[in-house]
This record gives C-alpha cells, sequence and structure tokens, in this order.
C-alpha cells in the first residue's frame, strides 16, 4: 500500500480489504506502531501487523539470541546465536521482508524506568511484552497522558499462562463495532399507531437488536418514513417498533429499511487503576472465575521477579509455596478480594520459566488485531484484560517428576518446561498429516516447527498435501511465502519455508488433493500410518470427506477454519467425540431461479445473475460446442444425419452457434450490443408486457411489489461508462472464445462509436412465453425444441456449409475459465458491467466493482490476526490428543476478533445408538466379517447374526444397495457370491458395508447398525 498516494494494492490485500475496508486500511498505512521484545510473542505479533499494512514498526529489544529463542521465535536461527547477534537486528531483515510496504527499524537501546519516553510521542500505539511490570505502569501513564493518547497493550506468556491488557485512553471512538454488513429488511407492514410496529417478511427474520438504528426508503403510502432515520425496539424476530407513527398516511405496500452504523464510545482506566479492579473478557464460561484467578497469579509472579530478581525455577516447590503467600497478599489489595487458586499459582510458578509457543500464537493473533483497532478505530477494542490458561495441558502431568520439565541444553527447552520430556518427544514422534497450505497451513507448519513436531531419530514425519500454486494475494496472510514464490507449488514451497525455521523437521510435500479420487495415495494404509490428521481447508465439502475417512480409519482429527475476524476449531477423538460429519450446517440459501431470471430484489441477486450469463455464455456453451463437433467428425455428416431424421443432442443450440458465429471484432461488438438490448431493454419491456404495472394478484393485492420490483428498459447512451464498459468487456470476450483477434487499436472510443452507430438493433417484439413465478421452481434441464426450430437448423447449417463457414477452424471454441484476480482478462470488467445495468433496470443500488468481486467470486474475507490465533489453538489441542488426554480435557473454540468475543466449550461425547438387547454402537465402532472366496450373501448375512446375536435386513455399499428384500430381484442375490456383487478391484482387501436390522415391531423403521468391514479373505493373523 503507498500510503502517500493512499492507493491500496488490491492483488496483495483484496482479501483484507473485505475484513477492514479501505477506510481502516488507509488509516493503518499511515500509523506508526512500537514493539517491544522480540521474543517469542513479539515476533508473532510483529509478524501479524506487518502482514497487515501498518506505515512503520520499530522492534524493541535488548537480549542477544540463545539456544532457548530458537524454540520459541520461528525467525531466529543457529547462526544468529554463534554470532550473538540482538533478537531485534537479527529478525529485522526477516519479518521487513514479509510487506515491501512497511518501513521496520530496530531499536537497542535500553528501555527502563530511568529512560526519557518523549521518543513514544512518535507512535500511534505502543506493544509490550517481556516488560516488568512496573515499567508497564510507567510506560502507560505516559501514554494515557499524551493528546491524543497513545494506544497502549502489553501482552505476556508465561508458561501455561497468557495476558493481554489494552488501554486506548479515557474515550475511544469506534466507527464501525462488528464490521458485519449493515442488514436490510423488506417490509411487509407498518401499523399506524404509537409505538409503530414493522414487521417484515414472512421467513426472512430481521436478526436486528434494540437500539440499533434504521433508514427507510421505497416505503409506499407511508411515505413520510422515506429517508428518515429512527431507533428501534425488538418485538419479535420479525417485527420491530419504531415510534409514533398514528399520524402518518396509512402503509400501502414495498419499503426497506437499512440498517445505519452509528460510532461508539468507549471507555479505557489506566493499568495501575485496572490492576485493582480488572474488567476481564470471560472466554470459558465453564470457569467464570479463571480470569480474576489467573490475574493474581501473575501480578503474583511480578512481585516474585521484583522480590527476588528472578523468576521461580522450573518445577521448584519452595518458590511455587513463595509464589503462592504473595498471591494471598495480593488478592488483599485487589478491590473484590477474590480467592486464590493454589493450582493455577502453583503451575504458573512450576512452568513460568518455559514458554508454551502456540499459546504465544493464539494471544499474539488475538493481541495484533487489537493493534489494527487501535490505530483505525475499526471494531469493538477488548476491554480490558484478556486471560487464557491451558491448565488442561499440565494438571494430567501432576504425578510426573520435576526432572522431566528440567532443561537438557536444546532448543525445545522453553517447551520442555512447560509439558515435560516425555511430551516432547511424543511430538517429536509423531506421523502427522497436514491437508492444506494456505493460511492456516502455513502458520501450522510454523507451529509444528517450534514444537519439532516429526523430528524424532527413527520416528516422526509430517506429510502435506495442497494442489494449488501462490498466488500475490497469498503473501497477505501465508507468511512462508515471497513474492519470488509466487506461480510455484504451495506445498513445496511451504516445506522449504518450515526447514528454515526448523532444519530437523522431517517433511514430505505432495500436490494432490485428497478426494475419493486420490484414495489410492491416500489409503487405508496411509491413514493407519498417521497418528493425528489437520485439516487447514476452506471449504465443508473436503472437511466431511477427510472426517468420513478418519472415521474409517480411527484417527484423531482436528480441523479449523477463519472468516474474517471469525474463527473455529474443533476436536474430533476416536471413541471420545462426535466427529465433523455428526453435525450439520444449514445449507446455504440458494436464489430462487424466478428471482435470478426475472425479479431480482437486491444486488446479489443482480450479481449472481451476472455470474451466470458469463459461465453460460463464455464457459458452458463453447464447452458444449466443442464436445459436440469431437463427437461428430464434420458439418457434413451432422447434416445428413439430422436430414435422415436421427435426433443429435444439442445440435439446435450447436448450429444455432455456428450460424451466428462473429468472424471479425467489428461483429463482436455488434454481438454485444445486440446483447445489451436484449438483456437490458427487451427482457424488461417483455416483462411488462406479461405483468403490466396494474397487474393484481387473486386476493387484489398488486403484483408488483416488495420484493417484486418492476424493471424499467436502460436506452443505449454511448457516452455512459457503464454502458460503455459493458459493451467492450463483452466484446472482448466474445472475440475471445471465438477466437478473434484484436487490437488495442481496436478499443479505441472513436472505433467502437463507429461499429456501434452502424448496427442495427432489432425491435422487441412481445412474446407469449410463460414466465416463471414459482420460488419453489428450478431451473428446467432441457428446453425442447419445436420442429420449426429443426427445420431452421438444417436451413442454417446448409447455409453456412455452402458459405464455407463450417470449416475445421469454425467447429472449435475457446471455453474461459472465470478468473477475478486477473484485472486484465476482463471477467470482472464485465460482470460488474452487466450486474450493475441490471441494477440499473430495477431501480437496485448498484454495487462498486471490489464487492462484485468478492460476490461473484465468493471470495473468503482473510486476515492473518485470526489465521495466527486460530492455529494456536489447534496446536494446543494437538499437544493433548498426543498425551492421550481424557474427554474433559478438550476444547472446541469460536472466536470473533472484530466484538472481540472468545469461547471454549467442552467437545460433544460421542452419542451411543442402541440396536436392540442391550446391543449398542457408536459412529467410531466397526463389526468385522472374514468371508473365503465361494462366500455368498446369503452367509455374509448369517456371519453377521452368528458373530453379533442380530440378523441383517438391509445391505448397502455406498449408495449401492446390494440386498433390500423388498426390491425385485434381490432375493436371489442371497445366492450370489459377495466377490460377484461387490466387484472389487484386485488389490481391494476388504469392503465396508452397512447394514440395518428389522424393527421390533411392525410398522416402524429399520434399526440403523454399524459400518461392517467384510474381508475378501481371512487374513492372517
Amino acid at each position: 500500500m503507498a500510503a502517500d498516494s493512499m492507493e491500496i494494492d488490491d492483488a496483495l490485500y483484496s482479501r483484507q480489504r473485505y475484513v477492514l475496508g479501505d477506510t481502516a486500511m488507509q488509516k493503518m498505512a499511515q500509523s506508526h506502531v512500537f514493539l517491544s521484545g522480540i521474543g517469542g510473542l513479539g515476533v508473532e505479533i510483529a509478524k501479524n501487523i506487518i502482514l497487515a499494512g501498518v506505515k512503520a514498526l520499530t522492534v524493541h529489544d535488548t537480549k542477544q539470541c540463545t539456544k532457548w529463542d530458537l524454540g520459541i521465535n520461528f525467525f531466529i536461527h543457529e547462526d544468529d546465536i554463534s554470532s550473538q547477534r540482538n533478537r531485534a537486528e537479527a529478525t529485522l531483515h526477516r519479518i521487513a521482508e514479509l510487506n515491501p510496504y512497511v518501513h521496520v527499524a530496530a531499536s537497542v537501546v535500553p528501555l527502563d524506568e530511568t529512560t526519557d519516553l518523549s521518543f513514544l510521542k512518535q507512535y500511534q500505539c505502543v506493544i509490550l511484552t517481556e516488560v516488568s511490570l512496573l515499567l508497564q505502569k510507567k510506560i502507560n501513564d505516559f501514554c494515557h497522558a499524551q493528546q491524543p493518547p497513545i494506544k497502549f497493550i502489553s501482552a505476556d506468556v508465561y508458561g501455561v499462562c497468557s495476558r493481554l491488557f489494552c488501554d486506548f485512553g479515557d474515550e475511544f471512538e469506534v466507527v464501525d463495532t462488528t464490521g458485519e454488513e449493515p442488514k436490510e429488511i423488506f417490509i411487509s407492514n407498518i401499523t399506524q399507531s404509537n409505538p409503530g410496529i414493522v414487521t417484515c417478511l414472512e421467513n426472512h427474520p430481521h436478526r436486528l437488536e434494540t437500539g440499533q438504528f434504521l433508514t427507510f426508503r421505497e416505503v409506499n403510502g407511508m411515505s413520510c418514513l422515506n429517508g428518515s432515520t429512527h431507533q428501534i425496539t425488538v418485538v419479535s424476530p420479525y417485527s420491530f417498533s419504531i415510534g409514533d407513527t398514528s399520524d402518518m398516511e396509512p402503509y400501502l405496500h414495498g419499503g426497506i429499511a437499512v440498517q445505519v452504523k452509528t460510532p461508539k464510545m468507549f471507555y479505557f482506566e489506566r493499568l495501575e487503576k485496572q490492576i485493582t479492579n480488572p474488567l476481564c473478557l470471560v472466554a470459558d464460561f465453564s470457569k467464570p472465575e479463571a480470569p480474576l484467578q489467573i490475574h493474581i497469579a501473575m501480578l503474583a509472579l511480578s512481585h516474585f521477579q521484583e522480590n527476588f530478581g528472578r523468576g521461580p525455577n522450573i518445577g521448584c516447590l519452595q518458590d511455587a509455596e513463595e509464589m503462592l503467600k504473595i498471591a494471598m497478599s495480593v488478592s488483599e489489595t485487589l478491590e473484590n478480594k477474590p480467592q486464590v487458586n493454589a493450582d493455577v499459582v502453583k503451575w504458573l510458578s512450576r512452568t513460568a520459566q518455559g514458554f508454551l509457543t502456540p499459546l504465544a500464537a493464539a494471544i499474539g493473533g488475538i493481541a495484533s488485531q487489537e493493534v489494527l483497532k487501535a490505530v483505525t478505530g475499526k471494531f469493538s477494542p477488548l476491554q480490558q484484560w484478556l486471560y487464557i490458561d491451558m491448565l488442561d495441558i499440565v494438571t494430567p502431568l501432576e504425578k510426573t517428576g520435576s526432572e522431566e520439565f528440567l532443561p537438557r541444553g536444546d532448543r525445545y527447552d522453553a517447551l520442555r518446561a512447560c509439558i515435560g520430556d516425555s511430551l516432547c518427544q511424543k511430538l517429536h514422534d509423531l506421523n502427522i498429516f497436514l491437508v492444506g497450505c494456505g493460511a492456516i497451513g502455513c502458520e501450522m507448519l510454523k507451529n509444528f516447527a517450534l514444537l519439532g513436531v516429526g523430528t524424532g531419530q527413527d520416528k516422526g514425519l509430517v506429510t502435506i498435501t495442497d494442489p494449488d500454486l501462490i498466488e500475490k494475494s497469498n503473501l497477505n496472510r501465508q507468511f512462508l511465502f515471497r513474492p519470488h514464490h509466487i506461480q510455484k507449488p504451495k506445498s513445496y514451497t511451504a516445506a522449504e519455508a518450515t526447514l528454515n525455521i526448523n532444519p530437523y523437521l522431517k517433511i514430505d510435500s505432495y500436490i494432490n488433493k485428497v478426494c475419493p479420487a486420490t484414495e489410492s495415495t491416500y489409503s487405508d494404509e496411509f491413514y493407519t500410518k498417521q497418528d493425528v490428521i489437520v485439516t487447514a481447508l476452506d471449504n465443508i465439502e473436503a472437511r466431511r470427506y477427510i472426517d468420513s475417512r478418519c472415521v474409517a480409519n480411527l484417527r484423531p482429527l482436528i480441523d479449523s477454519g477463519t472468516m474474517g475476524t471469525k474463527g473455529h476449531t474443533e476436536v474430533i477423538v476416536p471413541h471420545l467425540t462426535e466427529s465433523y460429519n455428526s453435525h450439520r450446517d444449514p445449507p446455504e440459501e440458494e436464489i430462487p431461479f424466478c428471482t435470478l431470471k426475472s425479479f431480482p430484489a437486491a444486488i446479489e441477486h443482480t450479481i449472481q445473475w451476472a455470474r451466470d450469463k458469463f459461465e453460460s455464455s463464455f464457459s458452458h456453451k463453447p464447452s458444449l460446442f466443442n464436445k459436440f463437433w469431437q463427437t461428430y467428425a464434420s458439418a457434413e455428416e451432422v447434416l445428413q444425419r439430422i436430414k435422415s431424421g436421427e435426433s443429435l443432442e444439442g445440435c439446435f443450440h450447436v448450429i444455432k452457434t455456428l450460424s451466428r458465429r462473429p468472424r471479425s471484432w467489428t461483429q463482436c461488438v455488434e454481438l454485444a450490443r445486440v446483447k445489451f438490448e436484449k438483456y437490458f431493454s427487451h427482457k424488461a419491456l417483455q416483462l411488462l408486457h406479461s405483468f403490466p404495472l396494474d397487474t393484481r394478484l387473486k386476493d387484489g393485492s398488486l403484483f408488483w411489489q416488495s420484493p417484486k420490483r418492476p424493471p424499467f428498459p436502460v436506452k443505449f447512451e454511448f457516452k455512459d461508462p457503464l454502458h460503455y464498459g459493458f459493451i467492450v468487456s463483452a466484446a472482448k470476450l466474445f472475440a475471445t472464445v471465438y477466437c478473434v483477434p484484436f487490437t488495442e487499436k481496436d478499443f479505441s472510443e472513436e472505433t467502437i462509436l463507429k461499429i456501434i452507430s452502424a448496427v442495427k438493433v432489432p425491435e422487441f417484439r412481445p412474446s407469449n412465453k410463460v414466465v416463471q413465478t414459482d420460488e419453489t421452481a428450478r431451473k428446467p434441464d432441457h428446453i425442447p425444441v419445436s420442429s420449426e426450430d429443426e427445420r431452421n437448423a438444417i436451413f442454417q447449417l446448409e447455409k453456412s456449409i455452402l458459405s464455407n463457414e463450417a470449416l475445421e477452424n469454425d467447429l472449435q471454441m475457446k471455453p474461459i475459465s472465470f478468473e477475478k484476480d486477473d484485472d486484465s482478462n476482463g471477467h470482472m470488467d464485465f460482470i460488474t458491467a452487466a450486474s450493475n445495468l441490471r441494477a440499473k433496470m430495477y431501480n437496485i443500488e448498484p454495487a462498486d466493482r471490489f464487492k462484485t468481486k468478492r460476490i461473484a467470486g465468493k471470495i473468503i474475507p482473510a486476515i492473518a490476526t485470526a489465521t495466527a490465533a486460530v492455529s494456536g489453538l489447534v496446536a494446543l489441542e494437538l499437544i493433548k490428543v498426543v498425551g492421550g488426554y481424557s474427554a474433559d480435557a478438550y476444547k472446541n473454540c469460536f472466536l470473533n476478533l472484530a466484538i472481540p468475543i472468545m469461547v471454549f466449550t467442552e467437545t460433544a461425547e460421542v452419542r451411543r445408538t442402541e440396536i436392540r438387547n442391550g446391543l449398542s454402537f457408536t459412529i467410531w465402532d466397526r463389526w468385522t466379517v472374514y468371508g473365503k472366496e465361494d462366500f455368498t450373501l446369503l452367509d455374509f448375512i448369517n456371519a453377521v447374526r452368528e458373530k453379533y446375536g442380530i440378523e441383517p435386513t438391509m445391505v448397502v455399499q455406498g449408495v449401492k444397495m446390494l440386498y433390500v428384500p423388498v426390491m425385485p430381484g434381490h432375493i436371489k442375490r442371497l445366492k450370489l457370491t459377495m466377490q460377484k456383487l461387490v466387484k472389487p478391484s484386485a488389490d481391494k482387501k476388504y469392503v465396508d458395508l452397512t447394514v440395518s436390522f428389522a424393527p421390533e415391531t411392525d410398522g416402524e423403521e429399520d434399526l440403523p447398525g454399524p459400518p461392517v468391514r467384510y474381508y475378501f479373505v481371512q487374513e492372517d493373523n
């Protein structure tokens, strides 16, 4: 982002722009930030805010690199230790590489109680890590006293506990508290009363909150509401009140209420005051007292450090007792004198010298988002403390000897001090499969490298796969990639970059998709070799598939995902938890076919229409055209066949395309002009012919009322940039698919005007075609071809052959694949122009290219802060999975850094399904039956009955029904061999079948059973 011109580099920042918006991005590009402490937490924060794009960052540190740093700071290498470099100077060029638009400087001067703090006045935000509490208070007082205040953030990770504190001054105005799109509500009624009650359309809940503001438009009857703003009170999910409407005209129909975003003021207290009466965000509602308990414990730690000039020794019980005494006296100084939790104090004391890098990734991601809030005024700031602890990890280690936690002089000492050597070894020996090397994937690999996953001498391997190549937009959050990696495979590049963090990692990288087509690579044998599977995917379908493979092979799975500032993590452990497929998100609402085709009511509808037009005209039709002519050798052969009465699928449309094929740039422009008339004028005229403006329904109400909007024809104006833009982009795409050459000169206004002036635009002739108005109707698969159309096709094809316009080159087109991120290809130009012209025709508020691109390209907004936080939480759960912890230790998480909210919940316990007579199963259970070559279906059914005491009444293989007694011919199948029924491939040793059983009473549904794995031959034990 060039801060001088405030121009945003969309190729780099596009996904983040959808999270923050341009105003916040521009404010960020003018901000100067100071960060002290470039240890494991400081480097996380630096990475995230440099990727985000502040103007300048100063990283400050006075410590030298040590071996310890190799396990906590992913940008410190072994040569930095041998060269005795300062940590800030060692990491400077590596963090600066992350974003060329950010100026990064290092400072190594001492920062202590005697330092003159006036140098901080040049910064808008100051972040402190690894700074004593006394100095934190001094710097906070200085920052708070400035006009305007310097935004102050402090963050620390000690062992298994972390804290984050924010103070943005007495008053801090936020322009947008949530970052959500303003809601638009279609109105069905407004009462004449005090207060007036507004009801929205049925099945469309408003999802508003009392106190929010709305403005109205397009209200008929009660028109004085249009343009006015009202504060609302929620009455029900479908209605709200807006104040006195009793003196207004009666409501007739229509109207849209649009949410108005209003700035909100937040108030902060200084650190000194907040220490005694802290305002904390509760992250785990099962232990709401935890934040205050950690607050006391971490204050006690600060006092211990001040009293003894050191931290408590690793695993030292004496130091833990001393810290507990301090905690008791600290509690007395707090306003509410809260109870001290001895376990929290003890574990903090035992592990405080250590450092849990995934915890730093989580708290660092959250802290970085607070920095962005501080410099932009976008999203609700944290008020004012956040504490996250990982006592779940250490509590099961209670009986582990203290020598397990002592340093061994390697890069894992900081981790060992928290989780002990045995658990470190288990991580080193781990076989892990990471699916996806995008934003979360890169962060996960960093976490694996710091934890030493897959570094064991004899065991341990990290396997990664991702079919994608690196694009420029990835560099904004996929921090292992640099500009010179663009167009290289993500997995290979990520593997190489991970070895820079930890050269002892064993890593295999692939470029395969994980899907049914690659099951020969990612076979059952492959899965059973893995200890854990971690997904870093961006779609539900792939998650469901991998989950099903993990369940079939009894493998633990940790899933996560982000969308903008929101994120989730989910832990799936065999025999303990439900699986990903156990719960189903509601399906995404599809836009009804008739809405898209004839009755759009919102800009999303017109964008989807334009996207569909692009797909149909430039991808689908050209593909069908090519497929047809690959099937039939020549136009003469096709003519002969249809003349002899043969029906060739798709023939009519292909001949129509061939006969109208443009053969010059002029004809491409003419075609674009004719399409303009058809889409944006004739369509409107036809609809108004079918349904005149005064059309009424059977109940007497108007046909054209909200949400149906009457269309009005758009008159072509050459000088209108929108009209001109449609012609040029459509002509360019037509020329591309029809292989018509064009030059830069062809795009000149003079050339286009000359062509368009000569175009004879067909006049509108109304047709009696039935317009679909049923919202449940789907798009028809095939439109029948009339006999007249067939005769016409013969005539057109004969004409093309006679005029030598059905030669080999004429029988080929070039389909286009939609690519949203290449501005030179004209794809987004066409979709933006077509969508906004349709919006104009229906009097819908248009959308700029930026918003159109997000909706048409189905872009998932993304930002490095949420990605880092989520991947840290996944790695923390990974430690528990590797340790074989009990079900109550695992936590799923949902977070939204914008609000901010963070909710930890226990995993869902696996459900047990009863069959009958005490026989039951869970999703993790699998029955087995061993057969032999001549084993019949009847033998299989008998084998299940003998082994499990219940007879199957139905046998299914995937979607194929092998045996359903009521189906014709299925009884005969009982005599067939399993080999013949299943038809396995030569290397297939078994097949997974689903069985069900007869209900106990007639009329009820069959009882489900677990999967049955049938082995074709007895396996040797």
